[in-house]
């Protein structure tokens, strides 16, 4: 709704919902709902929530008829249907070069106050990562409170965990009543995801951790003493998007300095058209930095989400500690593997190996519910396909039929990447190339076997390696923007879990553990959340998009054997699976140069994408008009990368103009250096910049021309490179990415 109207009648109204709930009476009047069917009740629309501080607007249910009549009336700007979306470490401090006692975690800087706001699943607030040792009280200005509800008393927060709510209105409305046998109507965590990506984020020091005797060392999260506060928005059918918009205008007004969120939907959809890049733009004008997972929709291109340029997209990539298995053949081949499995042995009998027909009936090659014969495969290791149920249920079912083990096998789309799951028994996964020759083995050989042996966590692996699952770009809705913006940890994550949920959340697995290793983009996100918060409490005047300008510009696109980290695979990682590269937080903390973009800045650029004034008016609250005759072009917004598309058919060019503050040393002087992209003539103009003052602002231009043959250009649509601003002390880098058009 326009926001002036609202504040206009909220002087005879005494609150916006109080106007909101005038105006839903006044339609019910005007177009009472018709009941095609007569045998059922007909329900009335209801408020579920008004947003007063990232967007201005409520959600509501409503039926067509009423959504009509809604339309008509004085004020209205857009309307969305609801959806459900859904939910996308004892190592990673070290492998992100962060120590105990120095730099982003000297005692200076992690004694300053920062809170981080995480909407996900809930929280389980008796782990150890959320206690109270080492807290100081909390901060005067945070405006939060502990909701209360099933299982969840106001008494489970504390100067750690700070505030803690649940919005399921929402989706209530789309699935029905919450069965409370499975979750939770209140704050706690019934799923572990929500517990894990707090504690990744923010979790407090906890020695001895480990999984199941796995990665033992000290869990910690990325911003250790940092506050948490937790909002629940999500359930076991997904996360229904009015719950998130109404736990990000909570979050705003409770005064969170950083969010969290972990989750995403459609990647195609318009800005306008998306409630979570909408309501994260309010944050950011509020300077709450929102971090969000890229979405687990790789290797396939034009996959990524949460793509709007106000928001940090994080894709996920693996750390050099690995989970390996070895398969070894009778036949004397040999291949590895991943796994989580911890029995008491850590290598099998050479035992028969069975698939297929050879294991059972019809869908016996997936292993799905009832289709193995505990016949054929008693005491055999059963290779099994990937797909139809879940990795870990597919050793459950081998498990239920009695057999002795699993391979899980990748098909040719899934390629080499290894899944380390906690599987109920001694069962590994199998990349592309090794499975197809394990089967093969097994049709072949009447006597086919194979022993599997667990070696535990290995360390000092080439890393980081981007994972497959990682969604990729380009981004469809906006092809200026390089997305996603930058890789962290996510592979293999280590963090706080539920006692009463499984690792595998398996009916047939009592297991209970603290800390549990899952896998996803959710993992990365909380990372660089985290390093938000250390980079916030070092720099508290910096914007989020200088925060966000400073974790790109420095990441790095080298891994630790120098050379260019690859995709999964053999192939080099692209600005569209990695962004700008993986984060490098010391380096991040002393940029020298960023990149700083005001609310006005992101509203220009997206009358550049020609959005009309109602579309508008949902971002700036119908207060703002395009400029009539701005010199602003597509492709000008001041963002720390390059996205450009040439035409070597008409020869085109493109230019992008940039403007960098120091943030650095007073006096220091940056030359250009350019990595071209292949058939691209990059010219930067000036080619030094020369500060003399801190704070101070130059601005610089960069013109791009398609070079190459037609005929060559046509064998790749994208070309990559870079332009790095370079001074004695530091090195400022931004990736290119030019795509071929017709």
């Amino acid at each position: 709704m326009d926001k002036t109207k609202i504040k206009a009648l909220d002087l005879s109204l005494g609150t916006s919902r109080k106007w909101y709930q005038a105006i839903i009476e006044s339609i019910l009047v005007s177009a009472p709902e018709e009941n095609e069917n007569h045998n059922e009740p007909t329900s009335n629309p209801e408020v579920l929530y008004v947003y007063e501080n990232v967007i201005f607007g409520f959600s509501v249910k409503l039926s067509k008829n009423h959504l009509e009549s809604l339309k008509k009336v004085d004020g209205f700007l857009s309307a969305t249907q609801d959806e459900l979306l859904t939910l996308h470490t004892t190592h990673s401090p070290h492998f992100l070069g962060i120590e105990q006692g120095i730099g982003l975690w000297s005692s200076q800087n992690l004694a300053s106050d920062v809170i981080i706001g995480v909407i996900d699943t809930g929280i389980w607030p008796e782990h150890p990562s959320f206690r109270n040792s080492g807290v100081p009280p909390i901060p005067s200005r945070w405006k939060g409170k502990c909701q209360t509800g099933t299982k969840f008393s106001s008494s489970k927060c504390n100067r750690k965990l700070i505030g803690a709510g649940a919005f399921f209105k929402g989706y209530e409305a789309i699935a029905g009543r919450i069965n409370e046998t499975l979750d939770y109507r209140s704050p706690r965590d019934s799923q572990g995801h929500g517990t894990h990506t707090s504690s990744t984020a923010a979790g407090n020091l906890v020695t001895g951790a480990d999984f199941l005797g796995l990665a033992k060392g000290t869990a910690s999260g990325m911003r250790y003493t940092g506050r948490i506060a937790a909002y629940k928005a999500c359930y076991q059918l997904g996360c229904a998007s009015a719950d998130i918009l109404a736990a990000i205008d909570q979050a705003v007004t409770d005064g969170v300095d950083v969010l969290s969120l972990s989750l995403g939907g459609t990647y195609s959809r318009p800005f306008y058209n998306d409630n979570i890049a909408i309501a994260a733009f309010g944050a950011i004008k509020k300077g709450v930095f929102v971090s969000c997972s890229a979405g687990n929709s790789g290797p396939f291109n034009s996959t990524v989400s949460n793509i709007a340029p106000w928001m940090m997209t994080v894709a996920a990539s693996y750390t050099d500690r690995s989970f390996p298995t070895e398969i070894r053949l009778g036949n004397g081949q040999i291949f590895t593997g991943a796994s989580l499995y911890s029995g008491k042995k850590t290598t099998t009998k050479n035992l028969p190996l069975v698939y297929d027909e050879t294991a059972g009936g019809k869908g016996a090659r997936f292993c799905t519910e009832g289709s193995l014969s505990p016949t054929l495969i008693k005491g055999k290791i059963v290779i099994c396909d990937k797909g139809i149920i879940s990795r870990v249920a597919k050793g459950e079912e081998v498990k239920l039929g009695g057999g002795a083990g699993m391979i899980l096998a990748n098909n040719e789309n899934e390629g080499e990447e290894l899944f380390a799951d906690p599987h109920v028994l001694p069962a590994t996964s199998l990349g592309a190339i090794g499975a197809t020759a394990v089967k093969n083995y097994s049709k072949v050989s009447r006597n086919a076997t194979v022993m599997i042996k667990f070696k535990g966590a290995v360390y000092e692996n080439p890393a980081p390696v981007m994972a497959a699952f990682s969604s990729r770009g380009p981004s469809a809705i906006g092809p200026d923007i390089i997305k996603p913006d930058i890789t962290a940890p996510g592979v293999n994550i280590l963090a706080a879990w539920p006692p009463n949920i499984s690792p595998t959340q398996l009916k047939s697995d009592k297991r209970s553990v603290q800390f549990n290793i899952i896998s996803g983009t959710s993992m990365s996100c909380p990372h660089v959340t985290g390093l938000a918060a250390l980079i916030k409490s070092l720099h508290d005047d910096w914007s989020p998009s200088a925060i966000k300008s400073a974790l790109m510009t420095t990441a790095y696109n080298r891994n630790n054997r120098n050379s260019s980290i690859s995709d999964t695979g053999s192939s080099v990682a692209t600005p569209f699976a990695l962004g700008s590269g993986h984060v490098d937080p010391e380096k991040a903390s002393d940029p020298g140069l960023i990149y700083d973009i005001a609310a006005e800045d992101y509203l220009i650029y997206l009358c550049s994408l020609n959005y009309n004034s109602t579309q508008m008016a949902l971002f700036s609250g119908g207060n703002f008009t395009c400029p009539g005759d701005s010199k602003f072009h597509f492709g000008d917004l001041n963002y720390p990368s390059f996205a450009v598309a040439l035409s070597v058919s008409k020869k085109s060019f493109a230019t992008s103009r940039r403007s960098v503050t120091n943030v650095g040393d007073s006096k220091s002087s940056y030359v250009a250096k350019v990595n071209e992209p292949k058939w691209v003539s990059v010219v930067v103009e000036p080619a030094i910049l020369k500060f003399v003052k801190v704070g101070e602002k130059l601005s610089y231009k960069v013109s791009f021309r398609a070079i190459g043959d037609e005929r060559i250009v046509s064998e790749s649509n994208f070309s990559f490179g870079y332009l790095e601003w370079v001074s004695v002390k530091y090195s400022v880098r931004s990736p290119i990415a030019v795509t071929w058009v017709q």
